[in-house]
């Protein structure tokens, strides 16, 4: 018997709009409304408007919070200012990667965790095993099913997000928006609304602004921020994927995998060498640390000409045509009009500018190594 799909809130809104939908790790989502291109694009020329609530939302609070979170997480929550956010890692014992994801402080004894969809489970039960051997436990509640997560992405989210706040809450609300630094949130009680949490965080490469209520809230919340742009734009899945190849963010599932360390995935200094508190992995990243070893691969960046895309399981080739490496991500990009990949290669990683060969279904192409990210918003 087939499992019933999850939906969020916004689902009959979506349908309404007219989206293609997708099951996304058991949620049925919007994976583009009319044009994925369409998109894209008014994401980085204007704003785009996505709904997240398929991401997970854990809440921890506590006396003991920063410290369950340090002996689960690859991070150091203990300096955090509140209204700071951190992107971390959650790591096996031998140092692959469970998921990645943001951590939100929202106040001096709670946080928010928000993992991949995928991934809400396995994260979740790791911090609760460790929060079982704590000597007074943190509260670690999942809310996913009751949140939403909305994100306005682009050029005009700032104007957009303000413009909504100043009817919400008041001027000084919009200003608290407008000043917000980058990996930033701010929180608000408001009446009818209840919680809302506004961070500047994104997937995209542009600016942008996520928006955590809760799930009963979503539609009106939805609406206002539509009518506050006529040009801000549904966007779904297929786009927001497209948008994070170009700025070189990896993907769980893609790039980061529990076959993955921080090391090849050039996330090493997300993992603390600092914090006093044992962590899984810890003791396995300690290692190739003191021992300076060597990834057996890495992550690299690669261009190609034409519009021929090296798609995901593409093969990197040497000189003899045997592999050295694998396609991870790989489109023709929106943007930049060329295509581009992310892909492991045996270690060392080739310097900028090195031509390589890639096998796209049985033809070479060459693609040249270039530095990350691929695309880079003017600030």
């Amino acid at each position: 018997m087939t499992e019933q799909l999850k939906t969020s809130a916004l689902y009959e809104t979506h349908q309404q709009t007219g989206a293609k939908f997708t099951d996304f790790a058991g949620w049925d989502m919007p994976l583009r409304y009319d044009s994925e291109r369409v998109e894209h694009q008014a994401v980085r020329t204007h704003a785009g408007i996505f709904d997240l609530s398929h991401m997970g939302n854990l809440l921890i609070s506590g006396p003991s919070a920063v410290e369950l979170l340090n002996s689960s997480l690859a991070g150091n929550f203990a300096p955090m200012a509140i209204g700071r956010a951190k992107y971390t890692l959650a790591l096996t014992e031998s140092g692959g990667i469970v998921d990645d994801m943001i951590v939100y402080r929202l106040g001096e004894d709670r946080f928010m965790v928000v993992p991949n969809a995928a991934n809400v489970d396995p994260v979740r039960d790791q911090i609760a095993g460790v929060n079982q051997g704590l000597a007074q436990p943190a509260e670690l509640v999942d809310t996913t099913e009751h949140t939403a997560i909305i994100a306005v992405q682009g050029p005009a989210a700032e104007q957009i997000v303000a413009s909504v706040l100043t009817d919400l809450i008041d001027e000084h609300a919009a200003s608290v928006v407008t000043e917000l630094g980058y990996y930033r949130c701010a929180r608000w009680e408001i009446d009818n609304l209840g919680e809302l949490v506004v961070a500047r965080t994104g997937y995209t490469g542009e600016d942008g602004f996520e928006l955590f209520l809760d799930a009963t809230q979503a539609v009106s919340l939805w609406e206002k921020l539509r009518a506050a742009d006529e040009q801000l734009l549904p966007c779904g899945l297929a786009c927001r994927d497209s948008l994070r190849l170009e700025a070189g963010m990896p993907l769980y599932g893609h790039e980061l995998t529990k076959h993955t360390t921080p090391a090849e995935a050039g996330s090493l200094g997300v993992v603390s060498a600092k914090k006093t508190e044992d962590f899984p992995g810890r003791a396995a990243v300690d290692a190739d640390r003191e021992n300076e070893a060597t990834p057996v691969r890495v992550l690299i960046g690669l261009q190609g000409t034409g519009r021929r895309a090296a798609r995901e399981g593409a093969h990197l080739l040497d000189e003899q045509g045997q592999p050295i490496g694998e396609v991870s991500s790989g489109q023709l990009s929106t943007t930049l009009g060329y295509p581009i990949a992310l892909a492991y290669i045996q270690a060392p990683a080739p310097e900028p500018g090195t031509v390589l060969t890639v096998d796209i279904r049985g033809k070479q192409h060459e693609f040249t190594v270039v530095p990350l990210p691929f695309y880079q918003r003017n600030r």
